[in-house]
């Protein structure tokens, strides 16, 4: 079962602004989602599991509410939305992940990504379940299973084949500011006979991030010069006038629907507003689907 959605992200709130927070960006959504027609188009919010990262974060971390906290607060201010995290699966032993899990999906989130550790730490480090073996043990636990696809990573074809094998059910991009995601599914499909569905991640970046950096961070990968040439993208769109980033953004979309579309893969669309959720980054989002949109798979 395939999720064919548009998901929206959010990130659970500061701990110490509490429920009344939680309900405001909930309610932004609604908001933001009937001013620019998207009204029952957005299907999902995907909620991201925050843990701490590395002091060097260009907007600082403070404790989140916890995803499981936040979805049952906003729930039901969101009629008609569902639910998907990720999961950090390093620091639970499996009995308490299962639980955990079990409660997520009770609590109606319908897929879930299981993530690392923050690159911070080193693959395996945390003595809980490696992501890639919650994928194959809790198979009857969670139905959608997630795995995070960075197609810019070296060794992301053997690395995403591996957790398909291993059970995961949906990719989940990084987000795309390049049409490097092309490539890398065009290979995988000739290489591979796994077609599970992809969550393309599309992000909108505002004139804010020329000052501040957050999504030059998040994409960061040092020594790579194909995301070295995403962050140039991300910069050339911060600088830009409104119109101009719009377009920009919107010609991107344009060349990676183009290029998956026929590959075979089910497709969902993953829509980010890093800085937080507001109506120039939703006018954005109503023009990628205008373009291309799940419901026309």
């Amino acid at each position: 079962m395939t999720l064919n959605t548009v998901a929206y992200e959010l990130v659970p709130p500061n701990l110490e602004l509490g429920r009344e927070q939680a309900l405001d960006e909930a309610r932004k959504v609604i908001e933001c989602s009937s001013a620019v027609g998207l009204e029952g188009v957005v299907r999902h919010v995907m909620m991201p599991g925050m843990i701490e990262e590395d002091g060097d974060r260009p907007v600082e971390m403070k404790p989140k509410m916890d995803v499981l906290d936040f979805w049952t607060t906003i729930k039901p201010e969101l009629p008609g939305i569902n639910g998907l995290c990720t999961q950090v699966t390093a620091f639970l032993d499996e009995d308490a992940l299962r639980t955990r899990l079990t409660d997520l999906g009770d609590s109606g989130i319908e897929g879930i990504a299981f993530v690392g550790v923050p690159r911070t730490m080193a693959d395996g480090e945390g003595s809980g379940v490696a992501p890639t073996d919650a994928l194959s043990i809790f198979d009857q636990v969670v139905p959608n299973r997630g795995a995070i696809l960075i197609p810019t990573r070296d060794g992301e074809q053997g690395r995403f084949n591996f957790k398909c094998d291993r059970g995961a059910t949906y990719g989940m991009t990084q987000l795309l500011y390049s049409d490097a995601i092309v490539g890398f599914l065009t290979e995988f499909a000739a290489t591979t006979e796994h077609r599970p569905e992809i969550l393309l991640s599309f992000g909108f970046v505002p004139g804010v991030e020329t000052r501040l950096g957050l999504i030059n961070w998040l994409i960061q990968d040092p020594g790579n010069p194909a995301v070295a040439a995403e962050q140039e993208f991300v910069a050339t769109l911060a600088a830009a006038e409104p119109d101009r980033r719009r377009q920009l953004t919107l010609d991107l979309y344009k060349k990676v629907i183009d290029g998956v579309a026929e590959l075979g893969f089910p497709l969902s669309i993953h829509l980010e507003a890093a800085y937080g959720t507001n109506k120039a980054a939703f006018d954005t989002f109503a023009e990628l689907l205008a373009y291309w949109s799940p419901d026309r798979q």
